[in-house]
């Protein structure tokens, strides 16, 4: 195995990193049992139109990118731990509903919910390992790390999903519910044991140069990289996102054979690939550059584009297949963003540069809409095609990152930035 990833790395997480794979193998886990079979729940329980299921589902994922990007800056200020202790509770309280709901309206509620929940934890924790990890190849170790276990949770995740029986009994949730729980103890334990190692995220910003939200608006305001690089990775997850929503509605509506098993065994096959490839990938494409990495990864992204677009509905093994190349294109894709936005924050302002990089989240939010509406007016071709124009616009946005201005941060500049 490559260095990077050796055993001696993984003994130098601390114990709250651990605390932090947990709750992301927990929240993602979670989430994928039932956001994939949303659109799926929504169709055959209200009879929705493709356009109205993205509305529903883009209306509660927009809420939840300016909750995200509101909680991660001001946890500069306040610290992380309160704020992982609320979206924890949030957490709580939100499976606990989504296990009673029975209404379109109280759908949309929950989801919202759910989803400033889940977006708030993720920076929170990306945030975080920066704080408690200062040598630069473990943090990026503990980066690919999250990931890893982000996808294993996605794919226990929708198989769970099946096996609850997600369009009938809705009360496993309360079992999600009391898994946060747990969580909510085990950070308690972890928090605790970093307070003494002297090392824990800052509770009120000691020690660190005080910033004012004007400030921090100002900076990423002329950071023309970051703007660029916001905008790139919104595209590339609104063709991502096709596949949670779009993609699903269009074999709904086509009646492709054994709809559930089919949606199941693509997301269990994507994360399923991620999983087995990652740290191989890691280590193939160490000697790149993270744009060299991310433009390679896109061209595979044009393929499994271009694949779906021309798939036969009825070919099980078809669908399963692009899904894997676009699997392996994530791979590469997706750790690799949280790194380049590790290295482009300084020290005092990761909480707002992370919180920034949620309006990758735009994407997503805006995904089902916006598939939904091509579905409905133009077909499943063309909402795979588009996708595979789209990437070619973000290959070209990823090719002329390097030639954009950035703020003069000064003495304030984190050493891995003056060395990026």
């Amino acid at each position: 195995m490559h260095s990077d990833v050796s055993l001696a790395r993984f003994k130098q997480f601390p114990r709250l990193m651990w605390v932090l794979l947990f709750g992301a193998f927990i929240t993602r886990g979670s989430y994928f049992m039932v956001w994939p079979f949303l659109a799926v729940i929504l169709y055959q329980k209200f009879a929705l139109s493709a356009t109205e299921v993205g509305l529903v589902l883009s209306s509660a994922a927009v809420i939840s990118v300016f909750t995200s990007f509101v909680g991660s800056s001001l946890s500069d200020r306040i610290g992380r731990r309160k704020l992982m202790y609320l979206t924890g509770v949030l957490y709580i309280f939100s499976f606990s509903l989504l296990a009673e709901v029975n209404s379109v309206s109280g759908y949309v509620v929950v989801m919202t919910l759910c989803s400033i929940a889940t977006s708030l934890w993720r920076p929170l924790s990306s945030a975080t390992i920066g704080d408690i990890i200062s040598d630069p190849k473990t943090r990026e170790l503990a980066m690919q790390s999250m990931y890893f276990i982000v996808n294993v949770g996605c794919a226990v995740g929708p198989m769970a999903g099946v096996w609850f029986g997600l369009t009938g009994e809705q009360s496993s949730f309360y079992i999600t519910a009391a898994a946060f729980a747990v969580l909510l103890v085990l950070l308690h334990w972890g928090f605790g044991q970093q307070r003494q190692r002297q090392v824990e995220a800052p509770e009120s910003g000691a020690g660190k140069p005080k910033v004012s939200r004007q400030q921090i608006m100002s900076i990423l305001m002329q950071d023309r990289l970051l703007q660029c690089l916001i905008l790139a990775n919104i595209l590339c997850m609104f063709i991502y996102a096709q596949m949670d929503s779009s993609l699903i509605q269009y074999l709904t509506r086509a009646q492709a054979p054994d709809l559930l098993a089919l949606i199941s065994a693509m997301i269990f096959t994507n994360a399923l690939v991620i999983i087995s490839s990652q740290f191989m990938l890691l280590r193939l494409m160490a000697g790149y550059s993270l744009t060299r990495r991310i433009q390679f990864g896109l061209l595979l992204l044009i393929v499994s584009q271009i694949w779906l677009a021309l798939n036969p509905i009825a070919l099980f093994w078809g669908w399963i297949g692009a899904v894997v190349v676009m699997s392996v294109a994530e791979t590469i894709l997706f750790p690799t963003m949280n790194v380049h936005i590790d290295r482009l924050a300084p020290d005092h302002l990761r909480g707002a540069y992370f919180g920034a990089a949620s309006f990758y989240e735009f994407g997503f939010a805006f995904a089902p809409l916006g598939g939904g509406i091509i579905l409905d007016h133009f077909g499943g071709f063309w909402l795979f095609m588009t996708g595979a124009a789209l990437s070619v616009l973000v290959i070209y946005l990823y090719g002329i990152l390097d030639r954009l201005p950035r703020p003069d941060f000064g003495q304030q500049l984190s050493p891995r930035e003056k060395s990026a």
